[in-house]
């Protein structure tokens, strides 16, 4: 969900927003809103693959969730007022750091490289995962880098 751009003119305010949509099976859904007034309308809608019927019947229920937590006015809900994460709470202190280990050691068994398996399983950058790391082999989930005089 992006808010694409504002239009004012006298009292009135226009919103755009361009929802991208994913599904699992790889669908993807494009779909440009305007909130105009109290009236929310679909000017555009892309799909790939393309819509069956079926699927146009329910577009108004995929879109209902995040439209609405994009155009509810700033008090109103609890999901437009506070900060919203993309992913549940991870684990902290020493728990993330033996998850950080886990995901270390997997990626280096199968070659790949072990800081990007970090940062996709924590969600930080490549320096605080660097951290988590040092920090993993402080604490003897992994292996010492050299030898400690």
């Amino acid at each position: 969900m992006r808010h694409t751009w504002v239009l004012r003119e006298g009292g009135a305010t226009v919103s755009w927003f361009d929802v991208r949509l994913t599904f699992a099976d790889g669908a993807r859904l494009e779909v440009l809103a305007v909130l105009s007034g109290g009236d929310l309308r679909v000017e555009d809608v892309r799909a790939e693959p393309p819509l069956s019927l079926d699927d146009l019947a329910v577009l108004a229920e995929w879109l209902e969730s995040p439209l609405s937590d994009a155009c509810a006015p700033a008090g109103v809900g609890t999901a437009a007022a506070g900060r919203r994460r993309a992913r549940p709470p991870a684990p902290r202190g020493r728990e993330e750091r033996r998850l950080v280990a886990e995901e270390y050691r997997a990626a280096r068994d199968v070659g790949g490289d072990p800081v990007l398996a970090v940062m996709r399983a924590t969600g930080y950058g490549r320096r605080r995962s660097l951290r988590l790391i040092g920090r993993a082999r402080d604490d003897g989930f992994l292996t010492p880098r050299r030898a400690r005089r």
